[in-house]
């Protein structure tokens, strides 16, 4: 099994989170290289993919307030990124479901463009957008609004309260509004303020990761064809012998197998596989 077959059993066998991550770098970095070799095409796409400030502009490319949160400045605002989300996701998944981080996700992604755009009404910095903190910070600050007294153990400083944490990094960003990347301060600002009003309408009973969830069903269902049973008489031989047992038996053996397996990666994550069975994950994936 190659590396490219490694990686796509990755992305299916993995979580929410690791999709996410997948098609974060999977955007990214094509993104770095044309930025590189083809400048010219680059900037066509940076004008079509990331969120401008001008709320006119914005408004004509409504599709920019998602696309924005998959693409980044540099390696290392992608790198770090990523290392955000995935300790923010195991925080969140660790008390709701894979549908409502991915809504979540989403949502402060909008919610966090909408107050880049709104707020440049005023600063008219006339710029543009681009990476997930936004909705990352959505994540964490919904994660310590319903947790606040969990704690995290941070490298040289010991263990800390969440709510410490999600304080510290908002605080972080209202100083540094006047200083540097105004716009994207404000952003990660929105999206902390989605967070914790997610989980405050939760909280009274409103879910409102569902509006992801119940437009991504809606388009689902468009595409997918509805299975018709034909009403058929069936002639029931009583004198036939029963039904050999053995594909069955073999089918129950594989799906046993496939059971631990996945068990193994949901206690030890996939690289705790050994090379056999990540190639038995990838035959049964193909069959």
């Amino acid at each position: 099994m190659n590396i490219l077959d490694d990686f796509k059993l990755q992305y299916k066998t993995g979580d929410i989170t690791q999709k996410l991550i997948f098609w974060n770098v999977g955007i990214a970095l094509p993104f770095f290289v044309i930025q590189s070799f083809f400048p010219s095409l680059f900037e066509v796409l940076k004008t079509w993919l990331c969120l401008p400030s001008t709320l006119t502009v914005a408004l004509l490319k409504p599709w920019t307030f998602i696309t924005y949160a998959f693409l980044h400045a540099d390696f290392w605002h992608l790198l770090f990124n990523m290392i955000v989300l995935n300790f923010t996701s195991r925080l969140f998944l660790t008390y709701f479901t894979q549908k409502q981080f991915f809504g979540l996700y989403l949502l402060g992604a909008i919610f966090a463009g909408l107050v880049f755009v709104l707020t440049d009404l005023f600063l008219q910095n006339d710029t543009i957008l681009v990476g997930a903190s936004g909705a990352i910070m959505a994540v964490l600050i919904a994660s310590a609004t319903y947790t606040p007294l969990s704690e995290i153990r941070l490298l040289l400083i010991g263990n800390v309260k969440l709510w410490h944490i999600a304080v510290v990094l908002f605080a972080l960003d209202l100083i540094q509004i006047p200083m540097s990347n105004t716009g994207g301060h404000l952003a990660h600002i929105g999206g902390s303020l989605f967070g914790f009003l997610y989980i405050k309408t939760l909280q009274q009973g409103t879910d409102l990761s569902k509006i992801v969830s119940n437009v991504i069903d809606y388009f689902v269902s468009l595409f997918t064809p509805r299975k018709v049973t034909p009403f058929r008489k069936v002639h029931k031989n009583v004198n036939s012998q029963p039904a050999a047992t053995g594909s069955v038996a073999g089918k129950d053996a594989t799906q046993k197998r496939i059971d631990e397996i996945l068990d193994k990666i949901g206690k030890s994550g996939y690289d705790s596989l050994t090379k056999e069975e990540k190639e038995f994950l990838f035959k049964v994936g193909k069959q």
